[in-house]
């Protein structure tokens, strides 16, 4: 699972710009780069985390590629804890392909997505929550998520995990005692005092951080919002209005849009998972019957639907049966294409949709845009108004673990309450913790690890 030949990669985004970086962590790292920089005569008294000006030279041709600022790290104070180099040179798509190709030329491998920051994981740098804290800093698209994903990062999770590893592992010594030392069982343990220390210690903290996630993520990850209506009603039109930027396709052609398309909208510091979806009609190809299927998805999974009717034409079956998909979910009809003249009234809607809050737009011309997203905004608040946001909120992986926690310490009580055998107690406590490792990484399966790092770049 773990190689320890010297691996390379870009590390910052392929693209014009003023600097590029590419990364190299391993053994051999400086062995590697050396006939690369013919002009540094003094590799062994080189300064670590210090930068050198020196041009980088192609072998083969004895010609400068680029100027650049060559740094040297010296391990263990790395990311990777290995020796790593990193080279600053001019961003350009074709120049860092050439200084990665020379790197690789004298021995290195090109890394794999994540393969730095596993390193950081395997050599001890980091445990694996703080290790999704660097995706989740990555991929942070509001102040909150950025927030929390620094507190994973800097080990706030960590040490209040290791905190209830070190109560698990107390409580399973006074289990093992009492099995070892049958007759001595009521003086070695003491059940309702055992009881006690389980649940106000390790489960009431499990317990809120499982309800911290639920309170925390839809301010993380944003709310789904899918907008939903029959073809040509504008919805991929909204969906631009919504991002001021021609996102999607939008011509006088009914069903231009065949799949979902997905954007995070942030209104008002608010975040949205703003979902654009195929229009819902009887299909008329396959291409076009899958999309119309995964609408019907995104629909089920929605938190709020915005749900476009075209006033320029009369109310159809189509809009009915769109109605009746949506089911009771939060939403919002929104009566599009105000600037043309208007064969349907709002009344009339009213009348075929009672009890639905609705508003007139015109997505083309921008009209009532601004009306929309305080709509939108009272609805978020509505589905979602905690006093306060907690301070710790895991990842999806993390609160999924946690609830398997959860479930193996509350058998453990309810036996303990029962007065069964320790032997039984224990092997649900020893259960919780292997979970808990599986949490923080130490009994961690390559597959958990292939998952987790899967998300990350190359270069990180």
């Amino acid at each position: 699972m773990y190689d320890q030949d010297t691996i390379a990669a870009i590390s910052t985004p392929v693209g014009l710009g003023g600097i590029g970086i590419i990364r190299i962590s391993g053994p051999q790292a400086v062995a590697i780069v050396q006939p690369l920089f013919p002009s540094i005569s003094f590799w062994e008294r080189l300064p670590s985390h210090h930068l050198t000006l020196a041009n980088i030279i192609d072998p083969a041709k004895g010609s400068v590629l680029d100027q650049t600022l060559l740094t040297y790290l010296k391990g263990p104070q790395t990311y990777t804890r290995e020796d790593v180099i990193e080279i600053n040179c001019h961003s350009g798509p074709l120049v860092l392909k050439r200084v990665l190709e020379l790197v690789l030329g004298q021995g290195a491998r090109l890394a794999e997505p994540g393969e730095f920051t596993l390193r950081a994981f395997l050599n001890g740098r980091i445990d694996l929550t703080q290790a999704e804290g660097i995706i989740e800093l990555i991929q942070a698209q509001t102040d909150q998520a950025l927030e929390q994903a620094n507190k994973l990062l800097q080990g706030d999770l960590q040490k209040l995990l290791k905190g209830l590893q070190e109560e698990l592992l107390s409580l399973s010594a006074q289990l093992e005692a009492a099995i070892d030392f049958p007759d001595e069982e009521l003086e070695i343990l003491d059940r309702q005092e055992w009881n006690q220390i389980l649940q106000n210690r390790v489960l009431d903290p499990l317990s809120r951080l499982i309800q911290a996630y639920e309170e925390g993520r839809p301010f993380w990850e944003g709310i789904s919002l899918v907008i939903v209506g029959k073809p040509n009603v504008g919805k991929s039109s909204l969906l631009n209005q919504l991002l001021k930027e021609d996102r999607a396709i939008v011509t006088s052609i009914p069903g231009t849009t065949r799949d979902t398309i997905e954007e995070t909208l942030l209104l008002r510091g608010l975040p949205f998972r703003l979902i654009d979806t195929a229009g819902i009609r009887r299909a008329r190809d396959e291409v076009e019957e899958a999309g119309i299927q995964r609408t019907r998805g995104k629909v089920q999974e929605a938190q709020i639907v915005l749900f476009l009717i075209d006033t320029s034409i009369a109310l159809k079956e189509e809009d009915r049966a769109i109605y009746q998909e949506i089911g009771d979910k939060p939403l919002l009809i929104v009566l599009n294409k105000m600037d043309l003249p208007a064969v349907v009234s709002i009344e009339a809607v009213q009348k075929q949709f009672p009890g639905r809050d609705m508003l007139s737009i015109s997505a083309r011309y921008g009209q009532g845009i601004e009306t929309l997203k305080e709509k939108l905004q009272e609805l978020f608040l509505q589905i979602h108004v905690p006093e306060a946001l907690p301070d710790l909120i895991p990842t999806l992986r993390q609160k999924q673990i946690l609830e398997q926690m959860v479930l193996s310490l509350t058998r453990a009580y309810q036996l303990s309450e029962q007065n069964q055998s320790p032997e039984f107690i224990a092997l649900d406590l020893q259960k919780a913790l292997e979970e808990l490792g599986s949490l923080i990484g130490t009994t961690t399966t390559e597959d958990v690890l292939d998952r987790v790092f899967s998300r990350f770049c190359v270069g990180k």
